[in-house]
């Protein structure tokens, strides 16, 4: 075979497979934003071979605990409520210590200091960002982050106590 050829032909594959691979994220971000407009911080997601891990880095919140969920809408107006519910599409009970194991959308809860500042790390196995077998962030309709004025208590339904909407970023690829 000629040497020329087989090198546009690597060339080609080389192209192909890379052009491939860019079209679907494996890293997306929220800008998290409060109920007065302003950017309290972000949250990254990263896939991995398993799930997503979430990274959380805000200010500004209410010291203390607060629900942090995956809503099924990448909006976040108006008061937030364009988010929808949690991303549940087995329509299972909310609650990570439910007899369930909660849905899509649950997190374990974000704590604040005593200066509003709040980094965590969450990793789950229950969302992707690009589907597969489980719910996509960033599919047609995207996802948005909500974060809750309380503490998730895990088990009552709908959110778990979680109380009003506070801060909500729209979940992208990047």
């Amino acid at each position: 075979m000629d040497t020329r050829l087989l090198h546009r032909a690597i060339s080609a594959l080389v192209f192909l497979a890379m052009a491939s691979g860019a079209s679907a994220a494996d890293t997306a971000t929220a800008r998290i934003i409060s109920t007065e407009g302003l950017v309290i911080g972000t949250v990254t997601f990263q896939q991995a071979p398993t799930g997503v891990l979430v990274s959380v880095d805000v200010k500004e919140l209410p010291p203390g605990g607060h629900g942090i969920h995956l809503h099924a809408v990448g909006s976040c107006s108006p008061d937030f409520k364009a988010s929808g519910g949690h991303i549940n599409p087995d329509d299972v009970p909310h609650g990570l210590l439910g007899p369930g194991g909660g849905d899509s959308g649950d997190l374990p809860n974000l704590y604040a200091a005593a200066d509003g500042s709040a980094r965590a790390e969450f990793f789950t196995t229950r969302v992707s960002l690009n589907g597969g077998d489980l719910p996509a962030l960033l599919d047609a309709d995207g996802s948005a982050v909500i974060i809750h004025d309380s503490p998730d208590d895990h088990m009552t339904q709908p959110i778990g106590g979680a109380g009003g909407r506070i801060a909500c970023g729209v979940i992208e690829g990047m």
